[in-house]
């Protein structure tokens, strides 16, 4: 089957695609994206996590036929898709309680090709420099996962609790044992974000 979607604001089309192929499967294979990563195949750590219609799935429990017509944000657009957020709600942002962003408004942006091979700097998101300012990007393996997970919840809740951090991190393993700077780096975010709105 052909399963037409958007995936960090551009147009995609995968040829071929078998009945029991996950998302996941898609995104690093066909798509060249490996920011999503394949650990359990069960949904149970997270390494996974992506955006799908703005929501945070598991990419290894979604079949590939099922995000037809969808958008899908992996951990590759999480700067452009944070900046066409902010573009959205100019001198609010986030933090001001304006933001979620609606499926029509996600589907008008585009995410910038990057090329990791010319080291050339590359634009963070706010959630991925407070992770690595905070030392929260450890082994790195469950990161991705996590920075899915947090951007969501900084969208939609701008000054979460430490229980809502919790729980909204919850679906992510980390083995390093190392979750307080993880949660330190989404403080962090939510600070920042809520300086900004000040400014």
């Amino acid at each position: 089957m052909r399963v037409n979607f958007t995936v960090n604001g551009r147009q995609q089309e995968a040829d071929d695609v078998w009945e029991g192929e996950s998302l996941l499967y898609v995104l690093r294979e066909r798509m060249g994206l490996p920011g999503s990563k394949n650990a359990c195949e069960q949904g149970e750590c997270g390494s996974c996590t992506v955006r799908l219609d703005g929501v945070p799935v598991c990419a290894c429990l979604v079949a590939a036929g099922q995000v037809e017509g969808r958008e899908v944000v992996t951990v590759e657009g999480l700067a452009d898709y944070a900046k066409h957020r902010e573009d959205a709600h100019p001198g609010g942002g986030c933090a001001s309680g304006a933001c979620g962003t609606s499926l029509d408004s996600a589907k008008r942006w585009q995410s910038k090709p990057t090329d990791g091979q010319t080291g050339e700097a590359v634009e963070l998101s706010p959630i991925q420099q407070a992770f690595i300012d905070a030392g929260a990007v450890q082994c790195g393996f469950c990161t991705p996962g996590l920075l899915v997970a947090a951007d969501e919840l900084l969208e939609n809740t701008p000054s979460p609790s430490d229980q809502d951090i919790r729980e909204a991190l919850s679906g992510n393993l980390c083995r390093c044992t190392g979750y307080e700077k993880i949660l330190d780096a989404v403080r962090l975010a939510a600070a920042r974000q809520g300086e900004a709105v000040q400014s």
